[in-house]
């Protein structure tokens, strides 16, 4: 590639996400939510999910979580998935924790690691149903400590309007019984302004639709905290002579499949890899049903593709530069480890080919929730670090402060701040009259 060709390449901006019609779409209808509340909100969700409920059905009865089943076989994914994650983010937890230290003689420091008040989780719904995001944003609050968890997510058409059963037996494992069925983006407007039926939260995150990215970009300008930006997915291979073509085509195709404006791409060594792994795909594709076959076609054609490069040192650079939200690195054992040390922007890193993205995305702990658009160069998958917050905590002793006296005065009196500096001299003047 040219050196133009290689910025369209990792150009994903927020307007290519967000286009300027869809946001100013989205303005409105949030605007609507903040004055017309829950009748906007049920106004929306029979619009655009075709789904009527009155305002007293927004929110899910406990009645309703407590009676949810799914298949025992499900039932019992959904307690191991939810364990995996629940250790994964303990570990986080215990990593953030309380310090301080002693940066000079009678100055003490540190930092006290508090739970956020409220979080609002998105899972999508429509579509299809997905539990997994349910367990993956609610399990971090959870462990986070936070002591108001609300869960939003769409109705399901082809269930008169209610919830996966299977999302609800998620909330009633981890113990969230705020649960609302609504429209994505006017649910979470609710959310952050709050409506007679939806108490406000102070965060929201939650992967979903241009128009749900859009909706929580939005929120941002009201105040109101969330992630950016997660969604479309997007996914990254790395291969060289030592991938097997068949593994790498079945790998490709998990993220593939999501939606017709995800994005796969290719990173690889060796030609004749790609031409193998391209016939597979061809066998692959085909054996899939609609509309996740168009879905594959168009991720790893017009919007993905293979890049084809001289060494396994310019694919890292390629890695680095697209910073992929998902990525494996499909290579033996004896080079996948080192090659994924030396990637520094991947919201995450799945090293070797008997850790596909679907093991990931389910069921081995790590987050599944992560930056897209190239924001992993900048920010974190959600863990439970995304609930949590620290406030420093500060100790000078009088000694301490007179010695460091001269230095705070010198600097508010070249910052033109008098009462600062005044702050300190009046303090040790008075002392010694």
């Amino acid at each position: 590639m040219t050196p133009s060709d290689r910025r369209r390449f990792c150009d994903r901006t927020l307007a290519n996400v967000i286009p300027a019609t869809l946001r100013d779409e989205i303005a409105k209808l949030i605007d609507d939510v903040r004055e017309r509340g829950d009748d906007a909100v049920v106004d929306a969700t029979r619009h655009f999910d075709g789904v009527a409920l009155s305002p007293a059905e927004l929110r899910v009865t406990e009645a309703e979580i407590d009676a949810a089943q799914v298949e025992p076989a499900l039932h019992d994914a959904l307690r191991l998935a939810i364990n995996q994650v629940r250790k994964f983010n303990e570990q986080v937890r215990q990593r953030l924790c309380n310090w301080s230290i002693e940066a000079s003689p009678g100055v003490h420091v540190g930092e006290r690691i508090t739970p956020i008040a409220s979080a609002g989780i998105f899972v999508p719904s429509g579509k299809a149903s997905y539990p997994s995001v349910a367990y993956q944003l609610a399990v971090p609050a959870v462990v986070a400590g936070v002591p108001r968890i609300a869960l939003l997510v769409p109705p399901l058409p082809n269930r008169f309007g209610r919830v996966d059963p299977a999302v609800l037996v998620v909330c009633r494992e981890l113990g969230v019984r705020e649960v609302y069925c609504a429209n994505g983006p006017a649910g979470i407007a609710a959310l952050g302004f709050g409506t007679a039926t939806i108490p406000p939260v102070r965060k929201i995150v939650g992967p979903g639709s241009p128009a749900v990215t859009a909706a929580q970009v939005e929120m941002q300008r009201h105040g109101i905290a969330t992630m950016m930006v997660l969604g479309p997915t997007e996914s990254m291979v790395v291969a060289d002579h030592t991938t097997d073509p068949r593994r790498a085509a079945l790998d490709l195709l998990i993220e593939a499949e999501h939606g017709e404006d995800s994005t796969v791409v290719l990173v690889a060594a060796d030609l004749s890899v790609v031409d193998a792994i391209d016939r597979h795909l061809d066998l692959l594709v085909a054996d899939l049903p609609e509309p996740r076959a168009r879905a594959a076609r168009a991720a790893l054609g017009s919007l993905g593709g293979a890049v084809l490069v001289s060494s396994i040192d310019e694919a890292v650079e390629v890695v680095d530069r697209f910073a992929p939200e998902h990525l494996q690195i499909a290579l033996d054992d004896a080079h996948a480890t080192d090659v994924a040390a030396r990637i520094t922007h991947a919201g995450e890193i799945l090293i070797g080919q008997d850790t596909p993205f679907s093991a990931a995305n389910f069921i081995l702990g790590c987050p599944a929730s992560l930056p897209t658009s190239g924001f992993a160069a900048v920010s974190s998958g959600i863990t439970a670090a995304a609930f949590l917050k620290s406030t420093a905590v500060a100790n000078s002793s009088e000694s301490a402060l007179r010695r460091l006296g001269p230095s705070i005065t010198a600097i508010s009196d070249h910052e033109g701040f008098p009462a600062h500096g005044k702050a300190i001299r009046d303090r040790f003047d008075r002392a010694t009259r």
